[in-house]
């Protein structure tokens, strides 16, 4: 069985969103068992509604929610050992559960995901991994906003974190890797990418083909499995992802009602404008993995609805599935043991002498 804990109160609907999703979940998947943690007078009459759901969650009440607006210290002061995100995260940290999922305040949630189940031995920051859609199909883009800069060892911490998760959920054996970068060529860039290319390119693992830099319009191209950049770039581009996508997706409503002719050809295209539409709202997308940590952690998107969480769950079953941090682990080990074999980067001058 794969043990699912939920954060029921997290997002912009809590209960209202989370709990028929669940639902959609317990109809389509035979193994699944959860946990779910929030207050009793909303979740139960929720669960109440849905008898499979029903037999296969084990519901815990807790009386304090995490609000959207929180400041990570502030849910942390106010939260912890208590809370439906801390007790969902502290599942996974007992073992009672595979994996965590909410919709709660990010800032929140990954602060408590650190101070609950600490980062893997070797990592020193942990990373948001996003999946992004591309014309070739899907890939995976981080970091997308969990930490501001990144050194060299952090970016080659983000490139195996995400080759490990490409391994895990796009059935690729070799993910292809790129940096993200002001452009392709080996002498651009700040110091701390090309060092990080570097790494990769002698350490030449066998967990990813290190492609080299990559830029912004590669992303959407799909021309690597996993862009890695750090969490400021990321965020950005994320951001400006969404707002493009609203974008085209207001520009196409105002155009289609523009005139009849307009109108009668939307009646006629409409599927194919339905599709466009389901593969640009970010409410639906599969939300985002928290890689580094002890434990799976998957943040689906605040404003999401029944289909995205539902979408976030599948993700943190597949996670658990295909045993992401095993091979996480596998990965972090063959690294460091090729390591030393990499030639350090010579010492910059000393103006003085």
């Amino acid at each position: 069985m794969i043990r699912i804990s939920i954060d029921a109160m997290g997002g912009d609907h809590g209960p209202n969103v989370t709990i028929p999703a669940l639902a959609k979940v317990a109809e389509r998947r035979g193994d699944v068992r959860f946990l779910v943690y929030g207050r009793e007078e909303q979740v139960r009459p929720a669960l109440a509604k849905f008898d499979k759901l029903a037999s296969v969650t084990e519901f815990h009440h807790c009386e304090v929610a995490v609000r959207m607006d929180d400041k990570p210290s502030q849910a942390l002061r106010q939260g912890r050992w208590k809370s439906s995100m801390w007790k969902a995260i502290e599942a996974v940290k007992s073992g009672e559960a595979d994996v965590c999922i909410s919709a709660g305040n990010t800032g929140a949630l990954m602060a408590m995901s650190k101070f609950c189940l600490r980062t893997m031995a070797t990592i020193e920051r942990p990373a948001i991994a996003a999946i992004w859609p591309t014309v070739r199909g899907e890939s995976i883009v981080l970091d997308v906003g969990a930490t501001i800069g990144a050194d060299a060892h952090q970016l080659v911490d983000f490139s195996i974190l995400g080759a490990a998760m490409a391994r895990a959920l796009l059935e690729t054996d070799r993910p292809t890797v790129g940096l993200l970068n002001v452009g392709v060529e080996e002498i651009k860039g700040q110091e701390e990418v090309k060092d990080a290319g570097r790494i990769l390119r002698e350490t030449n693992l066998k967990s990813m083909d290190y492609r080299g830099f990559v830029e912004g319009d590669d992303i959407g191209k799909g021309t690597v499995d996993v862009v890695v950049t750090e969490g400021f770039a990321g965020n950005i581009a994320l951001k400006t992802a969404e707002g493009t996508a609203r974008q085209i997706g207001e520009y196409l409503k105002s155009a289609m009602s523009r005139t009849l002719m307009a109108k009668i050809g939307y009646v006629f295209a409409k599927g194919a404008f339905d599709l466009l539409r389901e593969k640009m709202d970010v409410r639906k997308s599969n939300g985002g993995v928290f890689l580094g940590l002890n434990g799976i952690v998957v943040k689906s998107h605040g404003g999401t609805d029944a289909e995205g969480f539902m979408a976030a769950v599948e993700l943190g079953y597949d996670m658990v599935r295909n045993r992401l941090i095993e091979k996480i682990k596998s990965d972090l080990d063959q690294f460091h043991a090729r390591l030393p074999q990499v030639a350090r980067p010579l010492p910059a001058a000393d103006d003085n002498i």
